[in-house]
């Protein structure tokens, strides 16, 4: 008769398993991460763990290496698309349900075509929030488990086996989840469009303390053929007011420049020489790297 433990042990073997087949091993230059199959030919993988540049290679169940092409990149989610030459491999089901705290997941990533595997317990499950990147997230789920650097853009499953979103480092190293919520709508406009478009300002901007005001961005520099620039913004004004809200922090408001930005008009405030201006400022979208 098996014990409760041997039982544990063969489903989370079934699991991985189960897998193994649509999670690959993707190298660029002395970077190492993990991804899966998302569509024919579609590859996704953790946007930390690619070089900025460079070939980039994945090496499928079984250890078979072939080139592969980035499609597109969002950092503010942390997701990377890639396509390979090979539309055979097995896509992962991505499942929508999102775990609570305590429960136990699965992490499964590989390494030179190998599966690797690590369990943990999700400490926190919330609602959704924004990277420090601008990234719109659906829910925050952050993991109580060790995850091997090559396993970064690995699936996590929950206790059905369910992948339900992916693996990548957060501040401080701790092991977040990019749901499957999240990835299906991000991939899916790489794939159109290659890109997710990022609101910008044309501006360089340094928080600044301000008589009356209390905090200020002052203007370091401005992209004479940006937003700012037709909106008459000036080297040296200092930003008080931006879209209604005093300016408090420079993180809100960079934070506020996500893909709904791009093309809306606000009201900027500053203080110029002393004096109180009022200007409008259409939000532009931010060039490609």
């Amino acid at each position: 008769m098996s014990t409760p433990i041997q039982d544990l042990s063969t489903a989370l073997e079934g699991m991985v398993a189960h897998l193994a087949p649509s999670v690959v091993s993707v190298v660029s230059h002395r970077m190492r991460a993990s991804g899966f199959a998302w569509r024919a030919g579609l590859v996704v993988t953790s946007d930390e763990g690619l070089a900025e540049d460079g070939e980039v290679r994945v090496t499928l169940p079984g250890g078979e290496g072939i080139a592969a092409h980035v499609v597109g990149r969002d950092p503010g989610t942390a997701i990377a698309l890639l396509r390979i030459e090979r539309p055979d491999l097995q896509p992962a089901a991505l499942a929508a349900p999102q775990p609570s705290p305590g429960a136990l997941v699965l992490t499964v990533g590989a390494e030179s075509g190998a599966p690797t595997a690590a369990l943990g317990v999700v400490s926190v499950s919330s609602g959704p929030w924004q990277s420090m990147r601008g990234g719109e997230i659906d829910a925050r789920i952050e993991l109580d488990t060790r995850l091997r650097g090559a396993a970064e853009g690995g699936l996590v499953l929950n206790a059905a086996g369910q992948a339900f979103g992916m693996a990548v480092f957060g501040p401080r190293r701790r092991v977040l989840v990019i749901p499957s919520t999240t990835i299906e709508r991000v991939a899916t406009k790489l794939e159109s469009h290659g890109r997710i478009p990022r609101g910008y300002l044309g501006l360089g901007l340094h928080p600044v303390s301000t008589e009356g005001h209390g905090t200020g961005a002052m203007v370091m520099n401005v992209d004479p053929k940006g937003p700012a620039a037709a909106a008459d913004i000036h080297q040296g004004d200092v930003l008080v007011r931006f879209d209604g809200k005093p300016i408090t922090r420079l993180q809100p408001l960079l934070r506020s420049l996500g893909p709904d930005s791009v093309g809306r008009l606000v009201e900027i405030e500053l203080r110029r020489g002393g004096q109180s201006h009022q200007t409008k400022l259409q939000v532009g979208e931010r060039p490609a790297a």
